[in-house]
C-alpha cells in the first residue's frame, strides 16, 4: 500500500461490486482516493460502505454501463459531486458463456461483445471532455490475456477491441495530458460471484468446456497458476498513479508470463 498515493484525486471504478473491481476500490480508498463506484448490482453499496470505513469519500451509482445513457450519467454524476474526473478504471466485463465458437448463438455473441467491449467504449467517451478540459487524466482499461485462448471467442474479440481502443485513444489524446493503458489480466482466483454472469446451471458438457479454459490458462502461463485479485489490483493502480507518468498506450499482461 502507498498511503496518500491518490490523495485529492477523483477515481471512477466501474464493475466495483465484486472481484477485481471491489479490490481496486478498497485499495484506492486506503490510498486516499475520492471514489465513484459504479455497477448495475446493488451490491456496490456494500463495497462503498467498506471503502468509507477506510476513510474515503464515496459516491455510488447503479447504472447499466453497456449503454451510453449509463456511462454518460456516470460522468455527469462524478462532475456534479466532485467537479472533475482524474482517473477512470474500466472494469466491467467477463465471459458469460464458455464453449467452442460454433456453439454460440447469434444473441450470445452480441451479448458477449456488449458486456466486455461497450462499457469501456462508452465510459472512455463519457469522461474524455472533462479530462481534455483539465489537461490531465489517467484511464486504465481491464483487458485479458484471453485474446489468445479457447472456448470464449466473442469475449476474446471484445478484449482485443479494448486493447485497440487503449492504444488508439492514447495516441489521440497524449497531447491533452491523458494517459491510457490497460492491464491484461490472466486467470484470477476470486470468491464465487454473488451475481453470476450466467445464472443458468452448467450442463456436464459446459462444465467440461469451462475446465478446458482452466487447463489452458494454467498451461500457457509459465508460472502455471492463477493469480490473485491483489496481484491484478497492484498493476491497475500502478498504471493509474503518477508513478506511471511516462507510460501510455501500453497493455501490461498480468498473467504469470502469459502475454496474451
Amino acid at each position: 500500500m502507498h498511503p496518500d498515493r491518490f490523495k485529492d484525486q477523483v477515481m471512477i471504478v466501474t464493475g466495483a461490486a465484486q472481484g477485481i473491481g471491489r479490490g481496486v476500490a478498497l485499495a484506492a480508498a486506503a490510498e486516499g482516493a475520492q471514489l465513484v463506484l459504479a455497477d448495475r448490482s446493488p451490491l456496490v453499496h456494500e463495497v462503498a460502505q467498506e471503502a468509507a470505513a477506510l476513510g474515503a469519500q464515496v459516491v455510488v451509482l447503479e447504472a447499466d454501463l453497456e449503454t451510453w445513457a449509463g456511462a454518460s450519467s456516470l460522468a455527469l454524476r462524478t462532475l456534479a459531486d466532485y467537479g472533475r474526473i482524474d482517473i477512470l478504471v474500466n472494469n466491467v466485463g467477463g465471459t458469460i458463456w464458455a464453449k467452442p465458437y460454433q456453439e454460440y448463438a447469434e444473441a450470445e455473441i452480441e451479448a458477449e461483445i456488449r458486456r466486455s467491449l461497450f462499457p469501456t467504449l462508452w465510459c472512455c467517451r463519457a469522461v474524455l471532455p472533462a479530462m481534455i478540459e483539465a489537461g490531465a487524466g489517467a484511464i486504465v482499461n481491464v483487458s485479458s490475456v484471453a485474446t489468445r485462448g479457447i472456448h470464449r471467442i466473442p469475449y476474446s474479440a471484445a478484449k482485443g477491441g479494448v486493447n485497440a481502443l487503449t492504444a488508439s485513444l492514447a495516441f489521440e489524446h497524449a497531447q491533452d495530458g491523458i494517459r491510457v493503458n490497460a492491464v491484461a489480466t490472466g486467470g484470477t482466483e476470486a470468491p464465487p460471484r454473488k451475481v453470476p454472469r450466467n445464472p443458468n446451471p452448467l450442463s456436464a458438457q459446459e462444465q467440461a468446456w469451462y475446465q478446458d479454459i482452466v487447463d489452458q490458462t494454467r498451461a500457457t502461463s509459465p508460472m502455471h497458476r492463477y493469480g490473485t485479485i491483489a496481484e491484478q489490483v497492484a498493476a491497475i493502480l500502478f498504471l493509474a498513479s503518477r508513478e506511471a507518468s511516462y507510460i501510455t498506450a501500453t497493455v501490461l499482461p498480468v498473467g504469470g508470463g502469459d502475454q496474451g
